[in-house]
This record gives structure tokens, C-alpha cells and sequence, in this order.
């Protein structure tokens, strides 16, 4: 792609430059707000109060509800010996096919394994060899054992364990847990709208302030570590929670963002019918189905029980995430089903409950019994490559403004995240930030009289229009992609669009939605070729005019634009 080459675009609807939401009905003050409270929030906190500060960590449930807790794989980082630093960046480059930035690249696998060490000495335990040394094993892409893991497949709930427990013994670490976060708040300055740095968000508490909960913190520097935007899509191992709140209030403020067509998926997610599911909580977050379990000779067959693998790729079921998931999503193109089945029957039900016994749990908790009975799975979404721009230091393109965790894009993941990179990044960046941050935070500002501080402008999505979305992205914005399917994604968008809800926190999710899946298809449609976990059926090929990245924003009257940047 040349610098100045015009962008094929496709229309789409007008976004929000803020949420429609009443006057903040109380505001309180303090040193930082962090916004999340998996491991990269949590471990900004931990390390901002290092540095003497007076941290507020807001998050949408309980302090354990984000999708940490959920990470079932481990952190990879260089702790053998016979592994190198370069060894896992050349790893991490060669995944994310040619747009990973080298410097954050280098940052994550230079510090990686000293924070890491950091977390241990905050008491979270690894799985240990009979002799004590940390037990270090391998993933996909991955050429040398360097995975930490806990629990074996519970990494995320050890994580999120000890981290909860460091967080709750510090009394200066202020928890406010069921908000939601709704707009940043900016001084006045000389940016656009005549606009400067953050100095803090309005957010909806359950119970608190006004009658309808709204309210103002105020702070000298915002972080933003709200994790994923799996739930634009109609399956996904996201938790609800993962509504792309932190990339969609960047957005109405003004920043960019980037590489967010870079969406992986897992290829076997357990779909959970709907009768299963609790009455009005929209889609359920659906629980992985090992392809341990494929390892061990279970195979995919299509709703009359054909093997459809075969002939596909050499290792059938077994080829490359990637290729399972596409073989997948074909079948159900044509079929019109919304999954296919792994057929585990033949490896008998006292093998997989004694081998599988958290997939055998979560299917049984469906009604269904892995060894008599066929295993609903499709793919579903599973991380988000890119997200809010940042650098080294997790700035973001806004003074004071921060961003870590799975809502950022440092570089470090380029066209597709590297097995077990996540939770190292969450680790690695939180920490630069608290640094970047006791280096040199503002004075306290007072924010600008605008429409955000006033409860004034801005609209909302209403929360019915959410499962059409979500389908819709589905079809045309998923697994595979062309011309064809997302311009008929974005016509619904668009036609999405028009309708407008009133201010509650399920219309409040819905816009985030529609802003992060506009953003998303914008990117999609204008990158025609395939690369990484973004696939093209009309451009099949990796192209290397397209060797940089698509940066996104909101701007006057909420026109999303797009536009091009060489690679970092």
C-alpha cells in the first residue's frame, strides 16, 4: 500500500462523540483511575501505589468477572537457560506476519521475564517440577519451552487470584465495582474542539450518586485496561462483560485507534443452546473446547457426520487454528447451522472425564454427555490483536490517557497474538505505565464545560438491536471475509443505526458495540489481502503493499474515518 493511496471504504453508520447519559449527579477525586481490573489493570494499581499514589479501579461486575480469570493457557516468558530473548521475539514476529512493532516486541521479551518474577513475589504460584523448578512447557508457535502455567489450564484464575488478594491488603487502592465507564473527561487545551488531557470519566455506579447512578471521578491521569470486544460477535469465550467499553470511549474522545481487523478465533468453542441460558443475559460466553481434545483422536464431522477436515489440510483436525476454524465456518455457510459436532464417543467416557474433566463438566451442564453424545462447538471470538494506540509507554494519541491489556495495540502482537503473549503484555505495559505516570502526573485540571460534563448530546443504540449485530457480524465479519459480506454487514449496521435507545447500561453497551463493530468492518473492507487472523476469500494472499496498519477514529459529527499508516 502507498503512502497517499486512496482507501476502498463501505458505509457505515454515524457514531456517538459521546454517550447520551444526565449530568454527572455527584463527582469525587483521586491520584489515577484505572478502568479494568484483570492483570493489566490490577497491576497498574499495584505498581501506581509504589509510587505513593492514590489509585480508584472502577470495573463493570465483581473485581474477578473480566476475562482473566478465564486465560486457560499460561505466560510465556525466557526462564530455560537454553531459551533466548530473541528466540521468543523472532517467535512473536514470526506470528504476527510481518506487523508487529520490533521495539515493543523487544520491551515484552526483555522485561517479560522480571515482572513475572514481580508477580510470583506477590504470591501467585506456577506449577512446579518434583524438584521445585518452575515447570515450563511449549505452545503453538512457540520453539522452546518458556509457558508458565497454574492449576494446568486455570493460569488466568491463579493470576487474577493473587493479584485480587494484593489489591484488597493495600486500603489506598479504591474499588468501584458495577460501573460502567461512559466518556472521558479532557481539560480545556489546544487540541481538537479546543481540548486538552484527560482529567477523568463519568461512569454509572448501581446505587450511587443520582437516581440513576451517574456520576464524575476526576483524576490526573486515566487508564484504560477494559480487556476485549469478543461480544460484537454472536459466539464468543469473551465474558459478557467484553462489550469494547475502553476502545469505544477512546474513540468518542478522540483517539486512535488500530489493527482492529485483527481478531483470533478459536475454532472449537462449546455452544451453549439457548434454553441454557440465564433469561436476558443476551449471549452466553462460551467455554473452550481443548484441541487437546482433537489431540487425542476426537474429529469434526458435519450435521449427516461427515469428517469434513479431511482433504483439507494434512492433519485434518489437527491442521493450524486458523485453517480449523475457516473449515468450519464453510460448513455452516452452507449448511445454514450455527455449529458442527466433535465426535468424542469413540474415546469412551471414563477416559474423558478422567483426561477432560472441565470440558466433560461444561458439557454435561448443557445436557450433553461427551460419551454418548455429539459436542455442539463452533468458532467463536477469542482475542483482539488490535485495539487503542498506544507507545512504549502506553500513551495513547490523548495527553494523559493510557491504555493496557487486550484494549490496547502496543505493536507487540501484530496481524496474530503469539500463544500466552497476552498475559505477559498485561504485565510488561502496566508496569511502564505506573512508571511513565510517577514520572511526571499533572496537577489535577478541572474539565471542560462540554456536552460530556452538561449530560448534554450524545444518543444511544437501544440494547434490541444487539443480537442482530451480533449475527450480523457473524456472517459477514467473522471467520472469513470479502467485499461482498461486509458491505452487506455494514448495510445492516447502517440500517442498525437509525434506531435510538434511552440511557441504561444495556443501551450504553449496545453503542460501544455498534462503535468497535463499525470501526472493525471499516478496517476489514479496507484491507484487501489476507494476513494473520484477517481473511480475505476475494484476496487470499498476504500483499505486501499492505505491510502497515489502518488507523481509526471519530471524528465532527461522529463520520468514522480511516486511514493509512506504514508499518512502525
Amino acid at each position: 500500500m502507498t503512502v497517499g493511496m486512496d482507501l476502498p471504504t463501505v458505509g457505515l453508520p454515524a457514531l456517538p462523540n459521546r454517550l447520551a447519559a444526565p449530568a454527572p449527579g455527584w463527582v469525587e477525586t483521586t491520584d489515577v483511575i484505572v478502568v479494568g481490573s484483570g492483570v493489566a489493570g490490577l497491576t497498574a494499581a499495584l505498581h501506581l501505589r509504589e509510587a505513593g499514589l492514590h489509585v480508584t479501579v472502577v470495573t463493570k461486575v465483581d473485581i474477578d468477572e473480566g476475562s482473566t480469570r478465564w486465560a486457560q493457557g499460561g505466560i510465556a516468558a525466557v526462564l530455560d537457560p537454553t531459551d533466548t530473548p530473541a528466540m521468543h521475539a523472532s517467535d512473536t514476529e514470526i506470528a504476527g506476519v510481518g506487523l508487529c512493532d520490533p521495539a515493543a516486541v523487544r520491551v515484552l521479551v526483555e522485561e517479560g521475564p522480571t515482572r513475572l518474577r514481580e508477580l510470583m513475589r506477590l504470591g501467585a504460584e506456577f506449577d512446579r517440577n518434583a524438584d521445585g523448578s518452575l515447570m515450563l512447557t511449549r505452545e503453538g508457535g512457540h520453539r522452546a519451552d518458556r509457558i508458565v502455567h497454574a492449576g494446568g489450564d486455570a493460569t488466568g484464575a491463579e493470576v487474577q487470584r493473587a493479584l485480587h488478594e494484593a489489591v484488597r491488603r493495600d486500603p489506598w487502592i479504591r474499588l468501584v465495582e458495577h460501573a460502567l465507564v461512559l466518556d472521558l473527561l479532557r481539560a480545556p487545551g489546544d487540541g481538537p474542539g479546543g481540548l486538552g488531557a484527560a482529567c477523568g470519566i463519568t461512569l454509572h455506579v448501581l446505587g450511587e450518586g443520582s437516581e440513576d447512578g451517574v456520576g464524575a471521578l476526576l483524576a490526573r491521569a486515566v487508564v484504560l485496561a477494559t480487556g476485549g470486544m469478543g461480544q460484537i460477535f454472536a459466539a464468543t469465550t469473551n465474558p459478557a462483560v467484553s462489550t469494547g467499553d475502553g476502545v469505544a470511549l477512546a474513540m468518542r474522545a478522540g483517539a486512535a485507534v488500530t489493527d482492529v481487523e485483527f481478531v483470533q478465533f478459536h475454532p472449537t468453542a462449546l455452544i451453549v443452546p439457548e434454553h441454557s441460558r440465564v433469561p436476558g443475559a443476551g449471549h452466553a460466553q462460551q467455554p473452550l473446547v481443548s484441541e487437546a481434545l482433537r489431540g487425542e483422536g476426537a474429529h469434526l464431522v458435519d450435521a449427516d457426520g461427515k469428517r469434513f477436515m479431511l482433504g483439507q489440510h494434512e492433519l485434518a483436525e489437527l491442521a493450524p487454528r486458523d485453517v480449523v476454524a475457516k473449515g468450519i465456518h464453510r460448513v455452516l455457510l452452507a449448511t445454514g447451522d450455527d455449529h458442527v459436532h466433535l465426535d468424542a464417543r469413540h474415546l469412551g467416557g471414563d477416559f474423558l472425564a478422567r483426561r477432560f474433566p472441565t470440558i466433560v463438566a461444561s458439557c454435561l451442564a448443557i445436557g450433553v454427555d461427551p460419551g454418548t453424545d455429539l459436542i455442539p462447538v463452533a468458532p467463536a471470538a477469542h482475542y483482539a490483536s488490535g485495539g487503542v494506540r498506544t507507545d512504549l509507554h502506553g500513551r495513547t494519541s490523548i495527553p494523559g490517557l493510557y491504555a493496557c491489556g487486550e484494549v490496547a495495540c502496543t505493536g507487540v502482537h501484530g496481524a496474530n497474538r503469539l500463544a500466552s503473549n497476552s498475559l505477559l503484555e498485561g504485565l510488561v505495559f502496566s508496569r511502564r505505565i505506573a512508571d511513565d505516570i510517577a514520572a511526571g502526573l499533572p496537577e489535577q485540571a478541572r474539565p471542560a464545560d462540554t456536552g460530556a460534563w452538561r449530560g448534554e448530546g450524545g444518543w444511544v443504540l437501544p440494547a434490541a438491536a444487539t443480537s442482530a449485530l451480533q449475527r450480523a457480524m457473524t456472517r459477514g465479519a467473522g471467520v472469513l471475509r470479502s467485499a461482498a459480506t461486509l458491505t452487506a454487514t455494514a448495510a445492516e449496521l447502517v440500517e442498525l443505526g437509525v434506531a435510538r435507545g434511552t440511557p441504561r447500561t444495556a443501551d450504553w453497551e449496545a453503542t460501544n458495540l455498534l462503535t468497535v463493530a463499525a470501526t472493525l468492518v471499516a478496517a476489514a473492507y479496507a484491507r484487501r489481502e489476507t494476513r494473520g487472523c484477517h481473511w480475505r476469500e476475494d484476496f487470499p494472499v498476504a500483499d505486501e503493499r499492505w505491510h502497515g496498519h489502518l488507523v481509526g477514529a471519530v471524528g465532527e459529527q461522529g463520520r468514522l474515518t480511516t486511514r493509512w499508516e506504514e508499518t512502525r
